[in-house]
This record gives C-alpha cells, structure tokens and sequence, in this order.
C-alpha cells in the first residue's frame, strides 16, 4: 500500500513538472513569435515615416530579428539546464527520502531481533533452574545479540559521524592478521563451520582497528546474511613483498546484477526491491565499508564468484 501511494505521488510531481514545463516553453515559444510580429510592424513604420533608405530599415531589422533569436536561445538553454537540474534534484531527494523511510523500518526490525532473543535469554536464566551447559547456551545466545546490537548502533553513529566529519581516524600500526582472525573467531561462535579461512601471518596495516574491524566485519556480514545458510564463505587475507595487501570475502549467494555493482557502495541502497527483498538490512553496511578503506588509503571491489556469488575485495596500497 505504502510503496502505490509513493508511486502515485512521484507520477503527480512528474505529471505537475512536466506540464509546468510545458507551458514554459509555449509562452517562450509566444513570446518569439511577438517579438517577430512586432519586429516586422516597427519595420513597416520606419519606411512609411522614417527617412532612411529601405536597405537601411531592413538591415536593422534583421540585427533585432538575430538579436532576438540569441536572447531566445540563451534563455532557453539556461530553462532546459535549471530543469533538467531541478528535475535530477527532485528525483534524488525523493529517492532519498524512500531509502530513508525503508531504512527506520530495516532499523526497527534490526532492532527488535536481537532485543527479543536476549530478552527472552535472561528471563529463561531468572525463571529457571538450568544445567550448567543450558546456562551457558543461553549466555552466549545473549552475548552474540549483544554484538550485533553493538555493530548497528556503530555504524548508525559511525555513518553520521563521517558524513559530517567528525570521526578523527587513529593512527597506529595494527596487527592486520591478528584482528582478521579475531573477527573470524568471533564469527565461529554465531555461525561455526561457515567460514573457511586463509589468514597470512604477521601482516601489519597502519590505520584505526576500530574501523577496520568494522569494515570487514560488515563484509563477512553481508557475505553469510545473502549466501545459502549451508554454503561456506571464503576470508583470505595475503601480502607479497612489494606489493598491497589483499583481503578478499566470497560467497556462493546470488551474486549482484552487474548494473547494479556500481550502486551498491551508496548509502542506504539495497539490491533488488522491497516488494521482492527477503534479507532484512539497513543499507549502511557497505557505504561504511568503502568509507573506511578509502581513509585507509585503499580500494574496494566487487567481482562474480564461481560457479556462483560474489567476491569482495580490499587492496590496501601501503
């Protein structure tokens, strides 16, 4: 119902626009045609009471004739620009404002999810007497919710905090290795056995951990969210002497159009469309992952994967 009324309001404002337009360009179009009329009757009254030669009359009335036919194009070049710019605006602010709307409601079920399962964890351990192994399932149940609580207030803050540039980055050399295999570990105990992993050893990256945890913990997150809950996906992370670092996340999902690999990057945007979509997100997870590597002094692609999916690559020029 939402998605026929926006639909309907775009066909109006589009509708409303180019009818404005049109009735722009038909009273420039009048406009025209006067100024030609009048041209021609001023010219007619010159020769019937000015003293100058006919050659002379005709000759000034051909320079207003192109002196009109100037002012006529120039305006209507600045119309067409001025409109077809408002029209790109319009457009942008509204598909904006539809990504924004179906972000609060990604947002509110993002957030209820884990909310439930912890609360509902605790309130086991405070209503009953369980076995010690039960207890712990619970705990960790709970814990894991947490995490993912944590991850999406951070990169709701994170993302704003970029946007206005308020995120001073840290700068310090970090264990690249180490902080991959703590991701992968912390992803073992919500997901164990998806992940195979080729982690280099002693691989060092100057920058800010925190970021970078959540820059490839947002990849290896969309990876397991739109893959098969049975396929595995792939971390590898390598550096040759002398040349950048390389991190690359696969999955055997269904893979991304191709003309869409170059919009997934932008904030709030989500393949496919909200009447097919069944993978609940908020669009912030891979604008936040291109973000960060770019101040990391890095690049950040996307390519098919074979036989089927996507492979997610960071390079990392150090």
């Amino acid at each position: 119902m939402r998605a026929a009324y926006r639909r309907y309001r775009l066909l109006i404002v589009n509708v409303v626009y180019w009818l404005l337009l049109l009735y722009i360009l038909a009273e420039t179009l009048w406009w025209f045609i006067e100024l030609g009329r009048q041209n021609e009757r001023i010219a007619q009254y010159e020769l019937r009471h000015a003293s100058a030669a006919a050659d002379v009359v005709y000759r000034e009335a051909h320079m207003r004739a192109l002196s009109y036919m100037g002012e006529g194009c120039v305006f209507l070049a600045v119309l067409f620009v001025g409109a077809f710019y408002v029209y790109r605006v319009v457009r942008r602010e509204m598909r904006l404002s539809h990504q924004q709307q179906n972000f609060m409601m990604a947002v509110t079920h993002e957030l209820k999810t884990p909310i439930a399962v912890a609360k509902l964890s605790l309130e086991t351990l405070a209503k009953r007497k369980l076995e010690p192994e039960q207890q712990a399932k619970l705990i960790q149940n709970a814990l894991a919710e947490t995490d993912r609580l944590n991850q999406l207030s951070n990169n709701i803050l994170l993302a704003a905090q970029l946007e206005e540039g308020r995120y001073l980055p840290v700068g310090e050399t970090i264990s690249l290795s180490g902080l991959a295999e703590q991701i992968i570990h912390n992803f073992d105990g919500r997901f164990p056995g998806r992940l195979n992993a080729s982690i280099g050893p002693e691989i060092e990256l100057k920058g800010d951990p925190l970021l970078l945890e959540l820059a490839i913990n947002n990849l290896i997150e969309n990876a397991l969210k739109y893959s098969p809950k049975d396929s595995p996906v792939r971390v590898d992370l390598s550096a040759t002497a002398g040349k950048p670092v390389r991190l690359t996340v696969a999955d055997l999902g269904d893979g991304i159009p191709e003309d869409e690999k170059s919009l997934i990057f932008r904030k709030f945007y989500r393949v496919g469309n909200e009447q097919t979509r069944k993978t609940k997100g908020t669009g912030l997870g891979l604008y936040l992952s291109r973000a960060i590597i770019r101040k990391h002094r890095g690049q950040i692609t996307v390519a098919d994967n074979e036989p089927r999916g996507s492979v997610f690559s960071i390079t990392f020029y150090t």
